[in-house]
Order: C-alpha cells, then structure tokens, then sequence
C-alpha cells in the first residue's frame, strides 16, 4: 500500500446473498449470529431484499456499486457460500493497483475467494489490478481483512483486535511489509469473549473514529488508543457494549460519492442506535445513511460496514 492512500472511496463491490443462510463453521466465535426460526427460502429472499436496497441507496448517493454475482458457469464449482455477502474479509484493494487476498478461518468462507471473478469484474468496470498478493496462502494463520484491520490510510496506522481471526504475528507481519504502524490490542465483549472481527467495535474515519472503548479492559491498551487518535486528530466516538453488540453502532463505513461529498453507511439499526449527540458528531463527517438490513444482521452476524469491500484501485 502507498502512502497516497485515500481514506475513503466513492466505488464499492459487493456479493449478492444468494446463499445466505445460518453458518454453523462461523457461528462457532460470531456472538452477533442468531439462528433463525424461519424457513430458509424466506430468510433468502429477505436478504436479497434487503440487499438490493442498500444498493440502491448507494447508488442514488452517487457511490459506484460493483456486484461481483455467483455465475452459472462456477456454479456447479462453488458449494453453498452462505457468508459471501461479507466480502471485505477476503480481499482489499490500494490505490498502487494491488489486490490482496487474505487468509479466512473457515473453509465454507475460503471458498469465497474468487480473486479471477472478480479481477475480471474490475477490468470490465475500467480498474486494472497490477499484482496480487497473498497474506498467507496455506490458511496457516488466520487474518481476515478488513474485518480484522481497521486502517488509517492517511497516517499509516493499522488497528486490530485480536482473536482467532486476527493472528498477532501475521498482523505485525502484514503491517511491517506494508510500512504501517500496527497497534494491536484485547477486545472483548459482555460475555467476556473477544470480538470475532476489529470492525465490529471499531471505524475509522478521515477525521473521527467509532469505538467501544468499554471493550478494552486493559489500561495500557485502551491508553495508547487514546494516544494514537490525540496525534492523529481523530474526533472520537465512544460506543457502548449495548450500541456495539445490540445495534452494531461500530460497523459503519465513511465513503465518498463521485461528487466528493462524504457518507457514512450504517444499517439502521445502527442509526436507531447513535444517541442524538453521537449522531450529531457524525454528521459533521458526512452524510448518515442508514440501510435496514435486519436478517442479514441477525442471521449472518454482520452489518453494512461487512458488506463493503472498498475499491481503491484508479480507473485505466
């Protein structure tokens, strides 16, 4: 990654949920999932629902939405991909025209990579990617993208919780290759388990950053961060555990549209979250634009920012 790095994009890709459903291999550490007492076909539909909305709402804002779909030809290949609507824990872009490919805990989630769909997907789109790298193709440690890393491009700083899905070492590794600082730390959640992913309790913005500072029990920790967002100007918003585990208040994403102006995505449930204050620091970085996408929260355990994977790469 380069230091020019933007923060935000105004061009995003996303994965239709065409298989959603329960994933018992993730629900394993995800506290966020919810098994659904309704029959599948529903829960499918529902999320597709809800899913075609928040691209509408993207693209009614003016940010570029790229569907990377689950084609006729790979599917007799693919098996079901229940999560592959979070796409941003496998792969990220930079703006240097690399794709990175990252390692995923799971193998019902490995079997989303799909790094020639969609190198073709951006090349029909006018983005050309220059190198692929891997993080760790064996799958030996375990570092799932931007659900693991919360980066502050601008400064060159990476944020990360550890837990089984965030390797410390691969961590320090990947952040030392790439010329970021890295500043890890322990997160964890009422149940006293640590967050399955960074973004849930975590976003960073260009100016603010979103955390559930009641998360960190250790002082020396919680300390740093503190320290870290003082030096880099950062407005900070402190989330509740509540507004973190019941509303995904952490899971939100400041993007750009094409015509520069700054949005900020959430789900709904988010924003019903976001006390009148906390809303009103936020809009001072960008319009908030609340998408409901309320069986994709329950069943998949994830929310907007997870549905996001940002594109950096520039137009050929």
């Amino acid at each position: 990654m380069t230091n020019n790095q933007n923060q935000t994009t105004h061009s995003v890709i996303m994965v239709p949920p065409t298989d959603f459903a329960y994933n018992e291999q993730t629900g394993a550490d995800n506290e966020f999932q919810n098994k659904p007492n309704q029959a599948q076909e529903h829960i499918r539909e529902d999320a597709l629902c809800e899913f075609n909305e928040m691209v509408n709402r993207l693209r009614d804002e003016h940010i570029e939405v790229l569907l990377l779909n689950k084609h006729a030809q790979s599917h007799q290949q693919l098996p079901e991909l229940p999560d592959a609507v979070f796409p941003n824990n496998w792969f990220s872009t930079s703006s240097d025209g690399t794709l990175t490919l990252y390692p995923m805990k799971t193998p019902n989630r490995r079997a989303e990579v799909r790094p020639e769909e969609l190198t073709q997907l951006l090349n029909r789109n006018g983005y050309q990617v220059h190198k692929t790298e891997h993080v760790d193709k064996n799958h030996q440690q375990i570092l799932e993208g931007t659900g693991s890393i919360i980066f502050d491009h601008k400064n060159q700083i990476a944020y990360a919780a550890i837990s089984e899905r965030c390797d410390l070492s691969l961590f320090e590794d990947y952040c030392q290759q790439r010329g970021y600082a890295p500043i890890s730390f322990n997160s964890q959640s009422s149940n006293g388990k640590p967050f399955y992913h960074t973004n849930v309790m975590m976003s960073v913005g260009e100016h603010f950053v979103v955390i559930c500072l009641d998360s960190i029990k250790d002082e020396k920790q919680k300390q740093q961060l503190i320290d870290s967002f003082a030096k880099t100007k950062k407005e900070v918003i402190d989330i509740s555990l509540e507004q973190t585990e019941k509303n995904f208040c952490g899971n939100i994403l400041q993007l750009n549209n094409n015509k520069g102006d700054k949005i900020i995505v959430m789900s709904e449930s988010a924003y019903q979250g976001f006390s009148k204050q906390q809303k009103a620091k936020l809009e001072k970085h960008g319009k908030l634009l609340p998408c409901s996408i309320p069986t994709i929260e329950s069943v998949g355990g994830g929310s907007a920012r997870c549905m996001l994977a940002e594109n950096f790469l520039k137009k050929v």
